[in-house]
């Protein structure tokens, strides 16, 4: 297994070659494993399929929980693997930077936070106390021993509010405060993904959604890694609600078709060790 320093620093290299980084985003350990066995060079945690394993919606899991679930992933897999961590699971910068700590202690090579707020009149936070809070990270991020991998979200787009050019300006700002990749979730027009990418001098990360283009107009734009957020967890989802409605309504077993692939996965992913 490769340190956590060498993870780090492979992960952080990766959003640097010669084509976008595929980051699935595996829901638990066999997940990640199976994402692992297929030739994913890099994981990253998602916030909405762990807590869909807890029988919970998006954003209704703890910072323990969340720092817990993507330790026991960075320890199952020999990847790189960034953890999800929401908004830092505080609103002050000095609550991210702690968080930002818990991360690091838990294994990871890499992490994001968001500059959504739950639970706040306007969830969406100033440019200002934003900017502040990635600086904040970011401080814990690169001074230790080895440079810890920070996204800097701006949430605008997932959030109702598609204001592009302060997407940007927000963007602009937490690369100046030192995050290491960007990343505006629920961009879906090329020649706005192409506004982001070339308005900053940082990787750019877009989120997999059914009207985005393919990897290979995304490529041709220069976005340097594409993740799926809940998208596998959801599909997988609804892969058993298929199932069982099968098994309900007609009677019949054709689900059991794909369980055999499923096996079949698991003896690949799963060895003993």
């Amino acid at each position: 297994m490769r340190t956590q320093a060498q993870k780090a620093a492979h992960f952080l290299a990766l959003h640097h070659g010669s084509g976008p980084l595929l980051l699935p985003n595996p829901w638990d350990l066999g997940s990640a494993k199976v994402l692992a066995s297929l030739g994913f060079e890099a994981l990253a945690t998602t916030s909405g399929g762990f807590a869909g394993t807890l029988g919970r919606l998006d954003g209704a899991v703890t910072r323990e929980e969340a720092i817990q679930h993507a330790a026991a992933l960075a320890a199952g897999v020999d990847l790189p693997v960034s953890a999800d961590l929401e908004n830092g699971f505080a609103h002050p910068p000095e609550g991210v930077a702690e968080t930002l700590r818990m991360a690091i202690g838990a294994g990871l090579a890499g992490c994001s936070v968001e500059d959504f707020g739950p639970g706040l009149d306007d969830p969406i936070y100033p440019l200002g106390l934003a900017q502040e809070r990635v600086a904040a990270a970011v401080e814990v991020a690169h001074g230790g021993d080895f440079h810890f991998v920070l996204t800097a979200r701006a949430e605008n787009y997932l959030h109702g509010r598609p204001d592009l050019a302060d997407t940007i300006a927000r963007l602009q700002a937490y690369q100046e405060a030192g995050a290491d990749v960007l990343y505006a979730p629920a961009l879906t027009r090329i020649e706005d993904i192409k506004a982001v990418v070339s308005s900053v001098d940082r990787p750019v990360n877009v989120l997999a959604l059914p009207t985005v283009p393919p990897v290979s107009d995304l490529a041709g734009v220069g976005v340097a890694r594409i993740s799926i957020g809940s998208g596998f967890a959801r599909v997988s989802l609804a892969a058993l609600v298929d199932a069982g409605n099968e098994l309900l309504t007609a009677g019949t077993y054709g689900f059991t078709a794909a369980a055999g692939r499923g096996a079949e996965a698991a003896r690949r992913a799963f060895v003993p060790g």
